[in-house]
C-alpha cells in the first residue's frame, strides 16, 4: 500500500505512537469539562493561604462567586454547592391527568408559548465557600469552608 510515494511500513513508528497517544488522550480531555462544575473542590480550598493568595487566583480556581459583597473591611467572595433532592417514591394510587396537563407547552406572562421545565423536588447546599479580602487589596484576609450533610 503506497502512501505518497511511500510504503505502509516505512511511516516512522514516533507517527504511530503520537497518534494512538491522542487517540487515548483526546477523549480525556474532552470530558473534563464534565467536571468544572461540580462543587467546590476541598483540594483547591486548601491551596489558600490567607496573606498570600491574590484574587485572581480565587477566581481561576473557583470561577466566578454566586455573591460579591463590598464592605469598608473589604470584598467578600461567596461560592455556594448545591446537590438536587432525591425524589420522592412514585404514588401508588393512578390518576388519569386532565388533558391541559399533558401539554408539553405553557403560556407565560408575554403570552409566548414555551416548553415547561421538569420540577425538581428541590435543592440541598451542599457547601459554602467565602473568601475575604483585605480592604483596598488583591490579597486574601481570610477564608472559610463549610461542608454539610445533605439534609433538611
Amino acid at each position: 500500500m503506497a502512501i505518497k510515494g511511500r510504503t505502509f511500513s516505512k511511516i516512522s513508528a514516533r507517527r504511530w505512537l503520537a497518534l494512538v497517544a491522542a487517540a487515548v488522550v483526546l477523549p480525556g480531555l474532552a470530558g473534563a469539562w464534565r467536571e468544572a462544575g461540580k462543587g467546590i473542590n476541598p483540594n483547591y480550598v486548601a491551596r489558600i493561604k490567607n496573606g498570600q493568595t491574590k484574587k485572581h487566583e480565587i477566581l481561576l480556581l473557583f470561577g466566578e462567586p454566586q455573591a460579591v459583597e463590598r464592605t469598608a473591611e473589604g470584598v467578600m467572595f461567596t461560592y455556594k454547592h448545591f446537590v438536587d433532592q432525591p425524589t420522592l417514591p412514585p404514588k401508588s394510587i393512578y390518576k388519569e391527568p386532565s388533558g391541559q396537563s399533558q401539554t408539553p407547552y405553557f403560556l407565560d406572562d408575554d403570552k409566548k408559548v414555551r416548553l415547561k421545565t421538569t420540577k425538581k423536588e428541590g435543592t440541598i447546599l451542599k457547601s459554602t465557600l467565602v473568601v475575604r479580602f483585605h480592604p483596598g487589596g488583591e490579597t486574601v484576609m481570610s477564608h472559610e469552608y463549610r461542608e454539610f450533610d445533605g439534609k433538611k
